[in-house]
């Protein structure tokens, strides 16, 4: 075992002695550690009986030798649920079928990273939940240590039981619990060697699993309180307008209708961070009895529009300040396109420039050029936004599906005028997420809601009214062009990118580095329309027209595409161009996941009627490569296999971490090959699933199959990797079955010549 710091320090522990039935529990906090003082007045408070539930990371052990672990995280399918108390459980040496998990409660001063985003829940909250087994774990051993009148060291901990082979003592951590909230927190702990590991790397089925397929409350959309009303919204219906009257007194005479209002969001004054965005900051609201009945009253509405202003958002993110100006007017796609093809010719500025890419395009013998598009995407949660607030006039109580409780809790204790600790959230099971709940607006409206109507009340969205005010995924564009020698080598590389309303581009990720002479620049579009995180943002286009770019090229360069991807990163890391610390990606692991797929798909064998194609990518500290195989059907493309080799280092659950393997490319597919969202008139086009299209059943691969690179670096990202190189997989295997190149995404839409 690795003895450890119990870092940042002891006071980062907080023990409580008051659990009824002489249990122990423990919890670490990483925020507290860097925060004494705080700590310390937490502490005192966690006396009181009711505040002991508030530990970040923490486990609960009873008389009877049952551990309740609680996942401090929000769960949106990733199954965090599971696997973060998996590492508690390792450490703290139990038997994995005496373990109950529970979803921890919000408290923003006790937990570390409280929010499911950019692929951190994991590798944000490792070290903090092997300590907080561990240190139970060593608690539990000095307990029985002074019970028995023998050395700690002595004594064993194996699946919930203590034993000192020497005097025959053994007994379970249920008769130990007790004693051990004695024992003082040890200023170093024991870590066990990875090597030592016995649950963490084995498949453990998600523990809602049985929940959710026998229809166990568990969503938000489940959440059903006595005396609960029901919260409909109204909101402009295109981006440039804003409210300007209405009539509601027809719907106000309709059966179960209480009230019929508006509600400004947000103050002008109030500092916003990034996801305290919303489309629309004036709302029309309908409370009733029913879901049905407020939906019905929404249409007897009599409600004027007017034309919003040009205005500007300072927001912050990560505590760096930024600007957002939405322009006025209606906006259109057609004139969305225009402009960025406008941009990207002349209002690019420079991001990178390593040697002299200008002279190698000049002097060079052949120059390939290609660009790629994509349009705005919905992200279509199969479960509509949706919360529940009971709020009185000294408390508040939220309920329902958010990413980011931690980062909304300030935004509704201001709008309620309520302290930050009168407002208590809690968090359900969500029915899909990637970034749209992120952005928790639809929790501060029911807070308004439940307010004003002095009752407790839960809002529902239609599909209608999330897929049209935002928030969506941007619309990209960029241009690759290559320069080669008459020897068909590579001297330069340039990449302009830019989106609607931020780039995509990322200068310093791979082939950056690997190339002598490369530039690349970026531009932005301002809109009015609201856009936000998107799975993978901004990789979840770049990496795709990257990707079918480079294949491109090495059939140019007579290349195989895994060797001129290889050969690139061998370049990058024997001799990096530039410092090696500027590039952002690490070659040999890059360089290993192809050589993994290469292996596993059988590269290079392929069968009659079968085309593949690959893609490399790396994003949030993880590296994904997949083979795609085609077969065509007529004149339809069928994905047969996907072949995945992915390095997120130690993988805490198999099955789960395969499971996101799977949805990133059935993902990724779908929305490359069919997805997409239009502009007339400032109103998105695609409103419901009529019109928007998403992947069928039918359509999703046959098989998919996926390998981990084995590794004792420690967890990195897993539930956005695999969505972003799918796309230029699936571009690369297209081009084999139909001899055609695809450009610009849905390519269902994308109707490019064949090739020569």
């Amino acid at each position: 075992m690795t003895l450890i710091k119990t870092q940042i320090g002891r006071r980062a522990f907080i023990k409580n002695t008051s659990l009824a039935g002489g249990g122990l529990v423990l919890g670490f906090s990483f925020f507290n550690a860097c925060k004494p003082k705080v700590a310390e007045a937490i502490a005192m408070e966690l006396e009181m009986p009711e505040e002991w539930y508030e530990i970040n990371g923490y486990l609960k052990i009873g008389d009877n030798g049952v551990v309740t672990i609680l996942s401090p995280n929000p769960e949106i399918g990733q199954n965090v649920r599971t696997s973060m108390p998996m590492i508690v459980a390792d450490e703290l040496e139990i038997d994995w079928k005496n373990v109950i998990v529970e979803q921890a409660p919000l408290n923003t001063n006790l937990y570390s990273w409280q929010v499911a985003g950019g692929s951190r829940s994991i590798s944000s909250s490792w070290q903090n939940l092997r300590m907080a087994g561990a240190t139970a774990r060593h608690m539990l051993k000095e307990a029985a240590a002074q019970a028995w009148q023998v050395p700690a060291s002595e004594i064993t901990a194996i699946a919930g039981v203590l034993t000192h082979e020497a005097s025959g003592n053994s007994a379970g951590y249920g008769e130990m619990a007790s004693a051990a909230t004695q024992i003082e927190v040890p200023e170093e702990v024991e870590l066990k060697e990875k090597s030592e590991f016995s649950i963490i790397g084995t498949s453990r089925k998600n523990v809602d699993g049985k929940k959710i397929v026998t229809g166990k409350p568990l969503f938000g959309i489940d959440v059903q309180r006595e005396g609960m009303l029901m919260a409909a919204l109204v909101h402009p219906p295109a981006f440039g307008k804003r409210l300007k009257s209405f009539d509601a007194e027809e719907a106000k005479q309709m059966p179960g209708i209480r009230d019929v209002f508006s509600i400004k969001l947000y103050d002008d004054d109030f500092d916003k961070m990034a996801f305290h965005f919303t489309a629309f900051n004036e709302v029309v609201v309908v409370v009733g009895e029913t879901t049905w009945q407020v939906f019905q009253a929404k249409k007897a509405l009599n409600i004027e529009w007017e034309d919003a202003p040009d205005t500007v958002q300072n927001l912050t993110l990560f505590g760096n300040a930024m600007e957002v100006k939405h322009p006025a007017g209606m906006e259109n796609s057609d004139s969305h396109t225009a402009k960025l093809k406008e941009l990207i010719e002349k209002n690019t500025k420079v991001s990178r420039r390593d040697g002299n890419p200008e002279e190698a395009f000049k002097n060079a013998d052949k120059i390939i050029e290609r660009s790629y598009s994509c349009p705005f995407l919905a992200h279509n949660t199969m479960e509509p936004m949706n919360f529940f607030a009971n709020v009185t006039e000294d408390h508040a109580e939220l309920l329902g599906p958010t990413q980011t409780p931690e980062w909304m809790e300030p935004a509704v204790a201001e709008r309620l005028g309520l302290p930050l600790e009168k407002v208590d959230i809690q968090m359900t099971r969500q029915g899909g997420g990637f970034g749209r709940r992120l952005y928790g607006h639809f929790m501060v409206e029911v807070a308004a809601i439940s307010q004003r109507m002095k009752a407790p009340v839960k809002l529902m969205y239609t599909r209608e009214d999330d897929m049209s005010q935002g928030i969506y995924r941007p619309s990209y564009y960029a241009t690759y062009r290559a320069a080669l020698d008459a020897d068909n080598n590579l001297i330069g590389f340039h990449v302009k990118a830019g989106g609607i309303p931020e780039s995509p581009l990322f200068a310093n990720r791979f082939p950056a580095g690997a190339i002598d002479n490369y530039l690349a620049e970026d531009f932005t579009v301002d809109t009015n329309i609201t856009t936000g995180a998107f799975r993978a943002p901004r990789s979840n286009f770049i990496a795709g027209a990257e990707q079918s770019f480079l294949d491109e090229l090495a059939e140019v360069m007579g290349k195989d595409p895994i060797d001129f991807r290889l050969e690139l990163l061998k370049r990058a890391e024997e001799n990096p161009v530039g410092s090696p610390e500027s590039n952002d990606y690490e070659a040999s692991r890059y360089a290993g996941v192809l050589e993994l797929v290469r292996e596993k798909a059988n590269w290079g064998q392929n069968e009659a009627g079968v085309s593949r194609g690959v893609s490399a990518y790396f994003c949030h500290q993880s590296y994904v490569a997949q083979v795609l195989d085609i077969v065509m059907e007529g004149d339809t493309p069928v994905v047969q296999k996907v072949t995945a080799a992915i390095d997120c280092g130690i993988v805490i659950n198999p099955d789960a971490a395969s499971n996101l393997s799977e949805g990133g490319a059935v993902d990724g597919i779908g929305h490359a090959m069919y997805s997409g969202l239009s502009f007339k008139d400032g109103a998105p086009e695609q409103t419901n699933f009529d019109r928007y299209r998403l992947i069928r059943h039918r359509e999703a691969p046959k098989a998919i199959e996926t390998h981990f690179v084995k590794s004792d670096i420690d967890p990195t990202g897993m539930g956005e990797p695999p969505f972003p190189p799918i796309m230029g997989a699936l571009a690369n295997a297209l081009y084999k079955a139909t001899g055609r190149r695809y450009y610009h995404q849905p390519f269902i839409l994308d109707k490019p010549p064949l090739v020569g």
